[in-house]
């Protein structure tokens, strides 16, 4: 707010040292009112020289940069009539101050663009300049007349600017459905034929290890067992388990890739510019904690972190919740993950040592109001507590604590995890609990 009134006084200033004349002002609320109007940039090109014409009675010409080959100044508008995106007269030139024309008589302003996003433009405005307004009054302006043009050609710089970075926003959102269209056609619908080949894969596996049963048997029936056999019939019972135990690793890897593939990449996300959720009922503990667990403890392991859920709090018993299953996948995903880079020895604890992460669930009742209670889950891991800035700053998209240098990652996974419990009705906290940090989101109990 402060800085928002500190500008409108600025301006209520200037206004009133202004001394524009009414058709002036008029002219500066036409303009105002149809550059919202008119979508295409001929169109506001032609308004930009028109309004002049009809309110002041004076001719004009525009010339924007970049809009021909190699960034030439090309006329693109004009109240005269003359050819349009031919390239400028030789006396238009760049300047980041108006200039008198003497071959014309005319003056030509800047047209300034924002100072900033300068580099999403489709050409190089590095000086902050889109263009040049020619002026050709019939008398030599005033002072006033001229700081008039100034802030009206000011005006079509901003307006222009605009425009461009929404052609820029729906090209590149045309883009995006494409390659949307593109992943969905060459990349999902074929990843699902592994599907196929897992299940032709898994059938030759267990063919084999029904010779091997067969094997088996045949070398146990024979009274006395050539060395041989039972050398080869060990061979063939370690090549089975390896093979079986690749066909499960290769298949909770395609399980787990297809359902991020497919979450991910979903039209509607794209179609509607946010998260969108496709919920089913689900145990949570299988359905999503589990398998994120598991693709994750090798990792883990290899840390030194013990992954403890004695304490978790998460039952045996059925936990069925409405959910989007890929969605929250990730969401611990991002949680293990991040627990994997930051768990280190807990400060305060006697006799502990240990590296170490939890998870768990907790029924809160009444978390939400009266008769709606939630369901909370929870990622623990041991370390220094976080500092009172990172807490308040800890779900914002790029930010990273002051314990993330040097670790990778891009400060997401955790507003990407914020999102998507939103997205539920949910909510996300952090608490610091002794001997660590614990994260946790709450859904409503339905």
């Amino acid at each position: 707010m402060e800085s928002v009134t500190r500008r409108l006084l600025e301006k209520k200033a200037d206004y009133q040292n202004y001394s524009f004349s009414e058709k002036q002002n008029n002219a500066f609320k036409a303009f105002f009112d149809l550059a919202q109007e008119f979508e295409s940039f001929e169109e506001f090109y032609a308004l930009c020289v028109s309004v002049p014409k009809v309110f002041l009675d004076m001719d004009a010409r525009l010339f924007a940069p970049g809009l021909a080959r190699e960034g030439t100044p090309v006329l693109v508008a004009c109240s005269l009539a003359e050819e349009l995106y031919v390239p400028a007269p030789a006396y238009i030139r760049s300047s980041e101050e108006f200039y008198i024309v003497e071959e014309t008589g005319g003056y030509v302003f800047p047209v300034r663009g924002k100072v900033m996003r300068l580099n999403e433009l489709p050409f190089d405005a590095s000086d902050n300049l889109l263009g040049m307004l020619e002026m050709l009054p019939p008398a030599p302006l005033t002072r006033d007349g001229q700081l008039f043009f100034q802030k009206y050609a000011n005006r079509i710089g901003y307006s222009m600017h605009n425009r461009f970075l929404s052609a820029r926003h729906v090209e590149h959102l045309k883009f995006i459905s494409g390659l949307v269209a593109d992943i969905e056609h060459n990349v999902i619908v074929p990843n699902m034929v592994y599907k196929l080949y897992l299940r032709n894969l898994q059938g030759l596996v267990d063919k084999n290890r029904e010779v091997e049963r067969l094997f088996s048997e045949y070398v146990e029936a024979r009274t006395e067992t050539d060395p041989e056999l039972r050398t080869l019939l060990a061979e063939l019972v370690d090549v089975n388990r390896g093979l079986w135990q690749e066909f499960r690793n290769i298949n909770g890897h395609y399980k787990n890739t297809s359902l991020f593939l497919e979450t991910l990449f979903r039209r509607s996300h794209f179609d509607e510019g946010r998260l969108t959720a496709r919920k089913k009922s689900c145990n949570m503990k299988r359905d999503v904690i589990e398998p994120q667990l598991e693709r994750y403890m090798d990792k883990f392991v290899a840390a030194g972190i013990v992954v403890d859920d004695r304490l978790s709090h998460v039952p045996e018993e059925e936990t069925i919740l409405v959910v989007d299953v890929g969605l929250m996948a990730q969401v611990y995903a991002n949680l293990f993950s991040n627990a994997i880079k930051y768990t280190e020895v807990p400060e305060g604890q006697a006799g502990e040592s240990r590296r170490r992460v939890s998870y768990g669930r907790q029924l809160l009742p009444g978390f939400f109001g009266e008769g709606r209670d939630g369901i909370k889950y929870n990622v623990f891991s041991t370390g220094p507590h976080l500092t009172p800035d990172a807490r308040e700053r800890l779900f914002e998209d790029g930010f990273r604590g002051p314990n993330a240098s040097g670790r990778p990652g891009a400060g997401h996974g955790l507003a990407f995890v914020r999102n998507v419990v939103e997205l539920h009705e949910g909510v996300v906290g952090y608490e610091a609990t002794p001997g660590g940090n614990n994260f946790y989101f709450v859904f409503p109990v339905t």
